[in-house]
């Protein structure tokens, strides 16, 4: 799988556009593995979605760098009221600090 990640993207509206203009000029996203998933009501989903900056409490070492296969280890972070997805790599941090659209 791959998705095309943005560093300290502020919000979903932003990385949405980041994400269709680099689409638009041809570029490829970057492979990535699923360390662990975290499903968020509507209302927890919008207030990440809305603040990509702000500190997570589920956000955890476990989400940063690269695999011996160079696949970036991520977080899924899915709204399960709508089944939208954001990917975070947090390189350490307790924010997002790297951030994909992941479709279906």
């Amino acid at each position: 799988m791959e998705s095309l990640f943005g560093r300290k993207v502020r919000n979903l509206v932003e990385l949405k556009e980041i994400t269709e203009n680099t689409m638009k000029l041809g570029q490829r996203g970057q492979r990535y593995i699923i360390v662990k998933e975290v499903e968020l009501d509507y209302n927890d989903f919008h207030s990440f979605a809305n603040d990509f900056f702000k500190d997570q409490p589920w956000i955890t070492g476990v989400a940063g760098g690269v695999n011996e296969n160079w696949e970036i280890l991520c977080i899924r972070v899915v709204n399960k009221d709508t089944d939208d997805k954001v990917l975070v790599n947090s390189e350490g941090y307790d924010y997002p600090r790297y951030t994909a659209i992941e479709n279906n």
